[in-house]
């Protein structure tokens, strides 16, 4: 099954994946040579502890290579919905209380709440898929069922 995911988070996640291929891995197995070198390795926590990071970082690798091979890259701003909020929107809404928020609907590594990114299978965002601006939708909260009115819906 493929996942969806933006452009932007395929790029971040093939930066991590670089980054560890080519400087995490070979610096620590850089650390397990020279923790091999101290000589008794069944008492060595460096060694130890290199060994923990490197099944760290290969579990790693093969997590990020998995993703990126299952990944359904969408650009939102290729989308045709016809100002529904889909996979990738920018949609600005607007609670009971008369607070606005923006938030974009995004994959579920990308999600990160303090910069306007909700994943996809939120609560919220489940709720707004389909819909466009002029509706009102209703999410169950913690505190209970909260109403969003959606005030636009772009594709940036």
């Amino acid at each position: 099954m493929k996942t969806p995911m933006t452009r932007r988070g395929a790029e971040l996640l093939r930066e991590e994946l670089h980054r560890l291929k080519t400087i995490e891995r070979p610096a620590n197995s850089k650390a397990i040579g020279e923790a091999r070198a101290h000589g008794d390795l069944s008492e060595n926590a460096e060694y130890h502890a290199a060994r923990e990071r490197a099944g760290f970082i290969e579990g790693r690798i093969s997590e990020l290579e998995s993703k990126l091979a299952n990944a359904q890259v969408i650009d939102p701003k290729l989308v045709d919905a016809d100002g529904r909020c889909v996979f990738g929107a920018t949609v600005d809404v607007e609670d009971e209380d008369g607070e606005k928020s923006t938030w974009q609907i995004v994959g579920e590594d990308e999600a990160d709440i303090k910069k306007g990114r909700i994943s996809v299978v939120s609560p919220l965002a489940r709720a707004m898929i389909g819909k466009e601006a002029g509706e009102s939708v209703e999410v169950q909260a913690p505190g209970g069922v909260k109403r969003y009115e959606i005030i636009d819906v772009r594709y940036l």
